[in-house]
């Protein structure tokens, strides 16, 4: 008989990589070795909405119910599969997410979690792993899907930010990272740094960078490590974009936001 710990590892390791058919297998093999194993059944749910078997998911879900009543996770996904039924939504699209997807590169990416989450039938449809898109306003930057459903948009101080940066021609891949029926994290990846904004990092490094200095007209100028930018030196550079790039700019208040759809 195969170790229960070995299996969990093994299970684990395969929802970190997103390699579901092999979390799928070994949760399936974790029960069949301890059918009272609640964290099995979960990560085996899970596993199953990630690949789109919505009535898979549902039964394990109803299962792991009957073995631990009240659980606030398995309440929430049943919750969450019940949306998804009402709306005939009977398969998720799953997602082939490559394994490397999530790394952490210093200055590159940034995991965010969004505000102004949207409609619940939206947020029930999302797959860890899917891409979504950036879509800049006057005063902040939405995510939405490939069918520009509304998700939910940037915090203010990421979507000042990152609104310069794409107006200096920088560009930025998003994913799913977390999605639950009130919260979703985001995974900003820099695909394209802008040259206006070559020398500076998209995300932060270094809070404590002084830049006092930096000549912003400088455009060509570009280090081997790129730098922090203050938020000074950030609206001094907005300040030089043109009209036509100054579009969404300034940023106002949050409290004036028009309601959210």
């Amino acid at each position: 008989m195969e170790n229960v710990h070995v299996l969990e590892q093994t299970a684990i390791n395969a929802a970190i990589n997103s390699d579901w058919e092999q979390a799928v297998k070994s949760n399936e093999k974790i029960i069949s070795h301890d059918k009272k194993n609640v964290d099995a059944y979960l990560r085996l749910g899970f596993a199953y909405l990630q690949k789109g078997k919505i009535k898979k998911a549902k039964n394990i879900y109803r299962k792991a119910q009957k073995l631990q009543p009240g659980n606030y996770l398995i309440d929430e996904n049943l919750e969450r599969i019940k949306i998804l039924e009402s709306k005939r939504v009977s398969r998720l699209p799953p997602t082939n997410l490559n394994p490397y997807a999530f790394i952490e590169i210093p200055g590159k990416t940034k995991t965010v979690t969004l505000v102004k989450s949207g409609q619940k039938i939206v947020l029930a449809s999302l797959s860890i792993g899917q891409e979504v898109f950036l879509l800049p306003k006057k005063r902040r930057v939405e995510i939405r899907s490939k069918t520009k459903e509304y998700i939910g948009c940037l915090p203010d101080d990421i979507s000042k930010r990152l609104t310069i940066f794409m107006k200096a021609g920088s560009h930025f891949s998003c994913f799913i990272k977390e999605a639950n029926l009130k919260t979703v994290a985001v995974f900003l990846k820099e695909e394209k740094r802008g040259k206006r904004v070559a020398r500076y990092a998209s995300f932060p490094i270094n809070t404590q960078s002084d830049l006092a200095n930096i000549n912003l007209s400088d455009e060509e100028s570009k280090d081997d490590d790129a730098e922090e930018i203050s938020d000074n030196d950030l609206e001094k550079l907005a300040e030089t974009l043109s009209n036509d790039e100054k579009e969404y700019l300034p940023y106002e208040p949050e409290e004036r936001e028009e309601g959210e759809e």
